[in-house]
């Protein structure tokens, strides 16, 4: 009996022996996994600049710079249409003037001057955005006032100093043409009226992405489409912080921001006179912190876009990093740097209808 107590007790303190120790043995496995999971996980310095970017990017809570997507698939019949009422000059009040006057697709989808000039030689006071992958800003215009490529296409037809036309006048003009009605009557049950035109030319813009850039190309892992120059641009890019603003698909485009966030632009640039168009979103919001605020502008291609800025007054690629260097990051950037971050942005050149843009 004594001698069976003795037995189930030390049995007990056996049993509670073993698993107090397989406890402790269990919690000190686990560390040791963890440490060795840990260092397992943890990565040199990156060699490749992919990494380094994906690095650079997830550390400081921004969107990657992603590839363009491809374009869209689209009613082909609306895209043919609108394709139609974005060359014709109809849509200007003197017959002078399409969209395609402003957005040469030759010259990157812009005009290539400081103002879109209109009807008549009316010169505007502002620099004309590229048309080219539009689609994918989070507004249009400079200060952001078109919510959509609808609202963005409507404008300049209204514009005095561009197409100075309006709805009666173009669908009176666009009526008398048997192909026009027969596109319109098909496509849409209310017919040719403002809004259908302006769906129709939209969803031609649409369209209108330019994918395939080398920069492209080097993100889906070609190495060799960027020089050794223009992977170190990249890298200043990345490490001097212009991705905090100009990031995502289109390198920018979705976002506003301050021009001047470190210093004065407006009062150093020459000639120091203000015009209504520098005041940016203001005129849109009315808001004293939105003066001088403008929409974040997409870097695909924009280097072959020049003059740059909104009041177009730098005539190249080197002379806007030093400025945006300057005014943006509060950096004065060396003429190496400059010359390999501009090399970099040569790279988001894109292809349209198969070949890189001129």
């Amino acid at each position: 009996m004594v001698r069976g107590l003795k037995l189930q007790f030390c049995t007990l303190f056996y049993n509670r022996s073993m698993k107090k120790w397989m406890l402790v043995f269990l919690v000190v496995l686990s560390a040791v996994l963890v440490l060795v999971i840990g260092f397992g996980n943890s990565k040199p310095p990156a060699t490749d600049l992919r990494q380094a970017s994906s690095h650079a990017t997830q550390l400081h809570g921004m969107r990657a710079l992603l590839p363009l997507p491809p374009a869209p698939e689209l009613s082909k019949e609306k895209v043919a249409l609108g394709k139609r009422l974005f060359f014709d000059k109809r849509l200007s009040h003197d017959n002078s003037l399409a969209c395609a006057g402003c957005h040469d697709f030759s010259l990157g989808g812009s005009d290539r001057q400081a103002a879109a000039v209109g009807i008549g030689g009316a010169r505007g006071s502002i620099n004309t955005p590229t048309v080219f992958n539009a689609a994918l800003n989070f507004s249009q215009f400079w200060d952001g006032r078109a919510s959509s490529l609808e609202e963005q296409a409507a404008g300049p037809v209204h514009n005095p100093l561009e197409m100075g036309s309006n709805w009666a006048e173009v669908i009176a003009k666009l009526n008398l043409d048997s192909d026009y009605r027969q596109a319109f009557e098909q496509l849409y049950p209310q017919g040719m009226r403002g809004e259908t035109i302006v769906d129709a030319i939209a969803t031609y813009e649409r369209t209108l992405l330019t994918p395939n850039s080398p920069f492209d190309r080097f993100l889906g892992g070609e190495k060799s489409a960027l020089t050794q120059r223009q992977q170190d641009g990249y890298r200043h890019f990345l490490d001097y912080g212009c991705a905090s603003c100009h990031q995502g698909v289109l390198i920018g485009g979705n976002m506003y921001q301050r021009f001047g966030v470190m210093g004065d632009y407006f009062r150093d640039r020459p000639g120091n006179r203000l015009i209504q168009s520098d005041l940016g979103r203001f005129n849109v919001t009315g808001r004293e912190e939105d003066r001088h605020v403008f929409k974040v502008p997409s870097l695909r291609n924009v280097g072959i876009t020049a003059p740059y800025f909104h009041d177009g007054s730098v005539d190249t690629l080197e002379k806007a990093v030093v400025i945006m260097g300057r005014y943006q990051l509060g950096r004065e950037l060396s003429e190496t740097d400059t010359q390999a971050i501009a090399d970099f942005l040569r790279t988001l050149t894109g292809e349209w209808e198969g070949k890189i843009l001129p």
